[in-house]
């Protein structure tokens, strides 16, 4: 079986109001759960005083410009992401939202771009689409993270385990869950506009 590192968020948003939750887990094992802006250790990862230190300000939602209207009051907005390591060596990242418990979004790693997912032409997937794709820095750190720090932390990850010594790679697992959850708030930002409630 792969080793993998994941991370879920789910997004409830009603009438300009969100609430936030979610979890990431390392190896099969729950290692943080957001709830609202806050994230909590699960596993012991970090001592105490170094995870206090490492506490986020929390997901600040970047205004977009108001885009179409989504078609119904409330929407649920999910964000699955992470890679997964083979016995063989080989990886894969991946990063998926659905809406309203349709596919939606995916970004494909490869390239660095934002993929409609939706079944059918759809404006408020095609403006979040565009929306996305005008913020190429934030892109290409998302990459990044997924093609290259994520694999890198199983790597370690993997041979620390194997070789049941050596330091732990905990404060990089840990920093790249606080990251993640961070990036994701672009993302929700686009959908509390869409409504134009911004």
């Amino acid at each position: 079986a792969p080793l993998a590192f994941t991370m879920l968020q789910r997004t409830r948003i009603s009438k300009g109001n969100s609430i936030f939750w979610g979890n990431a887990s390392l190896g099969g094992q729950l290692s943080h759960v957001l709830e609202g802006f806050n994230v909590t250790q699960v596993l012991p990862l970090e001592p105490p005083d170094a995870w206090a230190r490492r506490q986020p300000e929390g997901l600040v939602p970047t205004p977009t410009p108001p885009g179409p209207s989504v078609p119904s009051d409330t929407q649920s907005l999910r964000c699955h992401l992470g890679c997964r390591l083979y016995p063989d060596g080989s990886a894969h990242s991946f990063y998926e939202m659905t809406l309203n418990g349709t596919s939606f979004l995916s970004f494909h790693v490869p390239n660095a771009t934002w993929e409609r997912r939706w079944p059918r032409a759809h404006e408020v997937a095609a403006f979040a689409e565009k929306e996305l794709m005008k913020y190429p820095e934030t892109t290409r750190h998302l990459q990044h993270f997924l093609d290259t720090t994520c694999v890198g932390i199983l790597r370690a990850q993997s041979a620390w385990t194997g070789e049941r010594s050596g330091r732990s790679h905990a404060p990089l697992v840990v920093g790249l869950v606080l990251g993640t959850f961070a990036l994701l708030g672009t993302a929700v930002g686009i959908f509390l506009c869409t409504g134009g409630s911004c």
